[in-house]
């Protein structure tokens, strides 16, 4: 339609010098415009969309401080400004400055300062991942590859909370409380309920009882057949013991 409207207006535009009516192309100050030139410009204009401003939780990391390659070592302190600037998180990529967020957050939580591998510190690494991955995908919805790693993240992140917080509640807590996580309990599980599905229940239901029924009848009769075996041999024993007198 929209080709066909551009058509009709361009096949107007060149008949109308022909009849002898006012120019409508012309490249002068006073060169008219239709209503339906103006509106295909208007249609093939560009649509400008504004961006978003996503907070990132990376930007709680100062600016000077420097990367987690070169924190520790004793030469920094004397080197040029400018390499300071360089060697700083100011610019540094948003693969160094994740490690400088993980090293934040493990410190949180790790146990002892040589520890790398407890629950806690697991959890802490994945969760920098996690929010990563949300302000990725806030810019970014229509990424499934990373979405898919994000929701593995989370779930093996949910795992590693459930075992803290049956295991260690203390620890749970503090975690929780330090990496700033909302912990909800899974729902319990629910069926939904289909004419299928109470139709089989009833069923099962009716060969359990007569399955039960079954079983009593026969455990009853061992139960005669062991007393009466019992019963013999008592009487065998009696009968033993007066012939022995």
């Amino acid at each position: 339609r929209t080709m066909l409207a551009l058509r009709a207006v361009l096949g107007r535009c060149l008949a109308g010098p022909a009849r002898g009516g006012a120019a409508v192309l012309g490249s002068g100050a006073g060169a008219a415009c239709t209503p339906f030139i103006q509106t295909a410009r208007c249609y093939a204009r560009p649509v400008r969309r504004r961006r978003k401003d996503i907070p990132s939780h990376l930007d709680d990391l100062p600016p000077t401080m420097m990367k987690k390659d070169y924190a520790n070592v004793p030469i920094i302190n004397s080197v040029d400004d400018v390499v300071k600037r360089l060697l700083s998180l100011e610019m540094a990529s948003q693969k160094e400055k994740m490690k400088v967020k993980i090293q934040q957050l493990v410190e949180k939580v790790r146990r002892s300062p040589s520890d790398d591998g407890s629950f806690e510190v697991q959890v802490a690494k994945l969760t920098a991942k996690i929010r990563t991955y949300e302000e990725h995908l806030q810019r970014h919805p229509k990424d499934k590859n990373n979405r898919r790693r994000m929701l593995m993240a989370v779930d093996r992140r949910k795992k590693l909370l459930a075992y803290l917080r049956r295991v260690r509640y203390d620890i749970f807590e503090n975690t929780c409380k330090q990496l700033d996580i909302q912990y909800t309990l899974p729902p319990p599980y629910s069926r939904r309920i289909t004419k299928r599905w109470v139709v089989k229940k009833a069923f099962c239901l009716k060969v359990f009882q007569e399955a039960r029924k079954l079983k009593a009848a026969e455990r009853l009769k061992q139960r005669s057949e062991r007393q009466a075996r019992e019963r013999a041999a008592r009487e065998k024993q009696a009968q033993g013991e007066g012939t022995a007198v």
